[in-house]
């Protein structure tokens, strides 16, 4: 029987233990079983924070057979993540973690005078044992996040066609040390109502320029007059994160990681223009064969852009939530 154990921050170890488990579940499901922000925690020298906390499940050899990771992600609001390793499921183990982590959120609204709370987990691929096992623990389907995605190669190029600018609109690539600031205020304006995007602070931005795969190159910046009105931040990945059923490695691919708008210019094509831009990027400077995106199932707008640009659904995320007070949910 796995033993469950809590930690606000996970040694070194134990967090190559956890990475070697996400890595098993990867290639078992064909898709990441945790989000980049829950897998910048597992990187040497993460360090802890008050709203984060690691729950492991090992058994009795210290093999680590399960992670979740428990996020305050508000007033009264949790987010969680969790894998059991491919080997040891159908054992409980998910369950037990689920259990405890509504333990964890129910203690902490009783804390605050049965305050009501909620707990949302991701559940990325969207199996059925992910929502067998949502019905069984009490959580009811949420939001729902779908990956897009559309080959860059095997057209003649008319397909991405230049951009076409706002008047007053220049681009430039990002600078960093120099946009960190400017980028953050922007990026928090144009996803004000975002539950997760709209909270980046310097922690958050901070890691990711440190990552392999931070290129400013790919990073654009639009900017009328001395305003910066736009972004487009592109990710590429060594291997696709996600291959088609039945191919073992596939990649590497590219990602329209983050596109934002200031919301006073919105409509008037900037976000379309930001887009192709990085695109043909992609496309034409990093030779890559394909690209992928995700986009808020209720991001009408958003995904209606990405479907005219050649785009397609290929995956979904969904988010469970589980409403709880201090006294059960």
């Amino acid at each position: 029987m796995s033993l469950l154990s809590w930690s606000d921050s996970l040694p070194a170890g134990q967090a190559a233990g956890v990475g070697t488990l996400v890595a098993a579940a990867q290639a078992a499901d064909g898709v990441g079983p945790v989000s980049d922000d829950v897998a910048l925690t597992l990187r040497p020298g993460a360090g802890a924070s008050p709203d984060r906390s690691h729950l492991v499940a090992a058994d009795e050899a210290g093999a680590i057979t399960g992670y979740a990771q428990l996020t305050r992600a508000g007033d009264g609001a949790w987010e969680a993540e969790l894998v059991v390793h491919p080997a040891h499921r159908r054992h409980g183990i998910g369950a037990r973690l689920v259990a405890t982590l509504l333990d964890a959120v129910r203690q902490a609204a009783s804390a605050v005078a049965a305050r009501p709370a909620t707990l949302d987990i991701w559940a990325h691929g969207d199996s059925a044992a992910a929502a067998a096992l949502a019905d069984r623990t009490g959580f009811s389907r949420g939001r729902v996040l779908l990956q897009l995605r559309r080959p860059l190669v095997a057209f003649d190029g008319a397909d991405l066609p230049e951009p076409v600018w706002p008047a007053g609109v220049t681009v430039r690539t990002f600078e960093p040390g120099k946009d960190e600031g400017r980028w953050l205020a922007l990026n928090a304006l144009a996803f004000a109502s975002h539950p997760e995007q709209g909270r980046w602070t310097e922690q958050d931005l901070l890691p990711r320029e440190a990552e392999p795969w931070f290129d400013a190159a790919g990073f654009f910046l639009a900017e009328r007059g001395d305003d910066l009105v736009g972004f487009h931040w592109t990710k590429v990945h060594p291997v696709d994160p996600a291959p088609p059923a039945g191919v073992v490695a596939a990649g590497p691919i590219g990602e329209v990681y983050v596109v934002g708008v200031d919301p006073a210019g919105a409509g008037g094509g900037l976000g379309r223009a930001l887009t192709l831009a990085g695109l043909r990027h992609l496309r034409d400077d990093r030779g890559l064969a394909a690209v992928m995106l995700y986009a808020d199932e209720d991001n009408v707008r958003a995904v209606r852009m990405y479907e005219g640009l050649g785009f397609s659904r290929y995956a979904v995320d969904t988010k469970y939530r589980a409403a709880i007070t201090g006294s059960g949910f």
